[in-house]
């Protein structure tokens, strides 16, 4: 494999860096920019077949669709709740626990987002907790912001431990070589040992993911600019952080894949609710935002949530907030108790197109399953729940419509570009000098430029697929045996390389905070369109932290040696300190 094929791999990513994130092009102009040049890669620089680009296109078309469906299920839910006047008894809700947005951030997105994703997956948390922080008064780009940064920790045991159970496995199993190197264990019991390994790695990294994220939100939104003034809320972010991930870590390593998010989820609520109403490790200044005249103009999107603070709230909190409860409790109940979820996922509910244009790639479609079924559910739910009037939830309904319409351009360029870049290898891979598909390409050549330090690679491998994938779960089975086999090409035991599996976990787990279609779909529901390139800007930074300290770790746990534990110590400090120093203008 030259150089110039790593390049030519490189080139969609750059493609999307530098018309998205450094040009600030919309995302329909710069994924349809970033498909043309991955399409045309694959069919002449690849050699992949001409029927193989056209089924992972539409296998992608098909995909977006059920984001899509998500999205509008996630706003009709958010206009519903507007249009009845729950969203009052929402926000006072939130303001009795705290009036501070750190506290208000760390328990809805960290916390109950963490439940959600435990739960559901793939970007529900951004469906459901982005349009709740609009809710309370963050503005959008800060509601988009902190959910995409929630979205790292939890997710490698998210949708009840899917992208281990179904990422990894997948990529380990029926392989002899990794059945003879791990023997006499079997492949379950070593993606038992992995899983405990991803729980340590996330724990080790992702306590402090509720103090960055309280500094990020002080830095971009608060009126003196300043990251510091988030990590002055340290005690209750790092008693969140220790919350969550304490019981997280236990039920990863006892357990298995399935409970973790879940678990730490709902005990880090039942700890750090009480406290933060009996003001324990609260700050004692509270922050807020500047008031809304003086926000700037990027902070807001199309979508707004009124809060009405004027009057009395219509609604009790638990019968405002019931709709939220009554989501999660569908979430659960269909992922967890197995004959309803085999009937929802079986042939009898599901839409399935097999291999497409007589390829292997097929595509299926649950709508029974989808969060966007059980949240346009709850949405009509609430015409009961809240004795609303037809006309208001008839309005609710239009003004979700026109927000998909405007959201589907991107993610109907984003996604195809997705699927044509994992499918990208050679017509014939018996011929010499095939060459597999592109993700493939800049992995190897990763392993071959790093090798004896590839414990610190092994989580931006994990990165870059869900950063294209926009899955921690795909990510996992494009690269969880190549981890495997590169484990074992630089002399590791079995043991030592479920640390290095994890790592990929964990880098896959962080991606999914840059990853373009996903900061598309958070972003639509919010009515943020063609801002994308502005969020990942932010979230490139958390995300950075997390794949570097995941590398330090991984190579600490390795190795056994005292200067990369020195270096996994100091540096979240010298991310915190580098972070501090930095500040924005305020605004006058």
């Amino acid at each position: 494999m030259s150089m110039l094929h790593t390049f030519l791999a490189l080139l969609p990513i750059l493609t999307v860096f530098v018309l998205l994130v450094v040009m600030r092009l919309p995302a329909k102009v710069s994924m349809l920019a970033a498909y043309l040049v991955t399409a045309a890669l694959a069919l002449f620089a690849w050699g992949a077949a001409f029927n193989t680009v056209a089924a992972a296109t539409v296998n992608g078309v098909i995909v977006a669709l059920t984001i899509l469906y998500i999205v509008f299920g996630a706003i009709l839910m958010l206009n519903t709740l507007k249009e009845s006047g729950a969203l009052k008894s929402i926000r006072q809700g939130f303001m009795d626990i705290s009036p501070d947005r750190r506290v208000q951030v760390i328990i809805a997105a960290w916390l109950f987002g963490s439940l959600i994703e435990g739960s559901s997956g793939f970007g529900t948390p951004s469906a459901v907790v982005a349009p709740l922080l609009l809710v309370l008064g963050f503005p959008a780009m800060a509601a988009v912001m902190s959910v995409l940064i929630i979205q790292s920790t939890p997710v490698s045991f998210g949708a009840v431990g899917t992208p281990l159970l179904l990422g990894v496995n997948s990529g380990i199993s029926n392989k002899a070589d990794v059945a003879a190197a791990i023997a006499p264990a079997t492949v379950e019991q070593y993606l038992f040992q992995i899983t405990g390994n991803v729980g340590l790695l996330h724990a080790l990294v992702g306590f402090l993911i509720p103090l960055i994220l309280c500094g990020m939100l002080t830095r971009f939104f608060g009126e003196k600019r300043s990251f510091v003034e988030g990590l002055k809320a340290w005690k209750f972010a790092l008693f969140a952080g220790l919350a969550f991930t304490v019981p997280y870590f236990l039920v990863a390593r006892f357990m298995g894949p399935e409970f973790p998010s879940l678990v730490g989820g709902f005990i880090g609520l039942l700890l750090v609710v009480p406290a933060a109403k009996r003001g324990l490790f609260v700050p004692k200044e509270v922050f807020d935002f500047p008031v809304r005249d003086k926000w700037d103009s990027h902070w807001s999107g199309s979508l707004t949530a009124e809060q009405g603070d004027d009057g009395k709230p219509a609604f009790s909190v638990f019968r405002a907030f019931s709709p939220y409860v009554i989501v999660i409790a569908l979430l659960v109940l269909t992922r967890v108790v197995a004959p309803l979820k085999s009937f929802l996922t079986g042939e009898l509910t599901t839409i399935k197109l097999a291999n497409l244009f007589g390829t292997k790639i097929s595509s299926s479609v649950q709508f029974g399953y989808s969060p966007g079924t059980i949240l346009i559910l709850v949405a009509i739910a609430c015409i009961f729940i809240f004795k609303m009037d037809m006309k208001n939830f008839k309005r609710g309904w239009g003004d979700a419509g026109k927000t998909l319409i405007a959201a589907a351009p991107a993610l109907f360029f984003a996604v195809p570009m997705v699927q044509v870049f994992i499918n990208s290898q050679s017509a014939n891979m018996d011929v010499a000098g095939a060459l597999p598909a592109m993700p493939m390409v800049l992995a190897q050549s990763a392993a071959h430029a790093f090798e004896s330090f590839w414990p610190n690679v092994s989580p931006w491998i994990g990165a870059l697929g869900a950063f294209i994938a926009g899955s921690n779960t795909i990510s996992n089975m494009m690269f969880s045996y190549f981890q495997f086999s590169t484990a074992q090409q630089i002399g590791l035991n079995a043991d030592l390389s479920t640390v290095v599996v994890a790592a990929q976990a964990i880098g896959g787990a962080a991606g999914n905070m840059i990853s373009v279609h996903n900061v598309v779909a958070a972003a639509a529901v919010v009515g943020l369109l063609n801002r994308e390139g502005e969020v990942i800007r932010k979230t490139l930074l958390p995300m950075l932290y997390y794949v570097v300290q995941a590398g330090f770790i991984a190579q600490a746990l390795i190795s056994g040696s005292i200067g990369w534990w020195i270096a996994a110590v100091a540096f979240p400090l010298v991310f915190l300190v580098l972070m501090s120093s930095s500040k924005g203008k305020a605004k006058a």
